[in-house]
């Protein structure tokens, strides 16, 4: 039992830095002393004095264009979506590839769902690919510069690049480089700038008439719930924790209080925000309730929120956006911190396909 211990608090240690002396002292005080004076390489890295989480911003920022002449033209085959089943941020992308019939056109590769060691050379955990097809069902290796990482793609695009190694990645196969690694961004240029292409170009998730609309709740879901979650379960003082959980709950309420007079979150039109609200949503019962201590309330306890995200999951192409043992065998296995033995529990296994009633909104 010591041995096992004792290896367990060496992985412990490679996933946040240098090895140390774990006999003399704790997996926690090895986090907390190499997280909190190194540059985040992770989400989990993020940290202030007080304890709180806080996430850093995104870093390659171009944009995609359907001007022909511009330096990131829209262009089918050329781009490639590197995702996480996992991530909600990528399962975003991901979602607007599928419902906007874009999948034909700009090809995509899934990392392995558990982090791994990005390099030899040091201890950084992070996405990995398979070494083969049949290594992790849903991941793939990485087709066009045979990376082993994301970490790689990061450092072929920049080679003094120093900040985290996220996904979901757009990248520019001519080019080989990243156009875009932040979400919000690559969802708009989803939505429009490849309409002369895409199969699905009618649907438009950013109505002009709603964009001011669709901006006010992003913000609040974003704050409250679609970081408030990860504020919740990686807070490592019970105050940031607390704050994190009532400011979670308090948008939770008001979501289920609009749902309960409209079909989606913007009123009669399907848009953007139930995108990104339904990616936090559809992991709340599976992981959040319980890895990130988000227990207070259960989706399942919230009629109209359940089956606003049931009804969201039955848009044809949304439901291959979810691979719910992937989305599992990341958050239980990849943060030690919290799950320092990497046990994945068994439920609750919801059926998302069942009826949700959320037709009646439409009549």
């Amino acid at each position: 039992m010591i041995s096992l211990i004792s290896n367990h608090y060496t992985y412990i240690a490679r996933a946040f830095g240098p090895k140390q002396n774990h006999l003399s002292a704790t997996p926690f005080q090895i986090i907390f002393k190499h997280t909190l004076h190194q540059m985040a390489r992770s989400a989990i890295d993020e940290m202030s004095d007080s304890g709180a989480f806080i996430r850093t911003p995104s870093t390659f920022r171009n944009f995609i264009s359907r001007d022909p002449s511009s330096t990131f033209p829209a262009e089918a085959g050329r781009y490639h979506l590197y995702v996480s089943y996992a991530c909600p941020w990528a399962s975003r992308c991901l979602a607007y590839l599928k419902i906007k019939g874009l999948d034909k056109f700009i090809s995509l590769t899934s990392v392995k769902p558990i982090w791994g060691r990005t390099k030899e050379s040091d201890d950084h955990m992070g996405w990995v690919f398979p070494c083969l097809d049949t290594e992790e069902p849903g991941a793939e290796p990485d087709p066009f510069n045979g990376a082993k990482s994301i970490r790689e793609l990061y450092e072929i695009a920049s080679t003094n690049y120093s900040g985290k190694y996220t996904v979901p990645v757009l990248w520019d196969k001519k080019h080989k480089t990243i156009v875009n690694n932040e979400s919000e961004e690559i969802i708009r240029m989803f939505n429009t700038e490849f309409n002369d292409i895409a199969e699905n170009a009618a649907l438009d998730l950013y109505p002009p008439h709603l964009q001011a609309q669709i901006n006010e709740v992003n913000a609040w879901i974003y704050d409250g719930i679609n970081n408030g979650v990860y504020k919740c379960g990686f807070a490592k003082k019970q105050g940031p924790y607390f704050e994190a959980a009532q400011k979670l709950y308090e948008a939770l309420d008001k979501c289920e209080e609009i749902l309960g007079k409209q079909r989606y979150i913007c009123g009669k039109t399907f848009t953007e925000s139930d995108i990104r609200l339904f990616v936090t949503l559809i992991r709340f019962d599976e992981v959040y309730a319980v890895h990130f201590k988000c227990n207070k309330k259960l989706l399942r306890e919230y009629p109209n929120l359940f089956n606003y995200t049931k009804d969201i999951f039955q848009i044809p192409g949304m439901s291959s956006t979810v691979n719910m043992e992937h989305i599992k065998k990341h958050y239980y296995g990849s943060h030690p911190s919290i799950n320092p033995f990497g046990i994945i529990p068994l439920g609750p296994d919801i059926d998302y396909t069942s009826p949700h009633n959320r037709e009646k909104f439409s009549a």
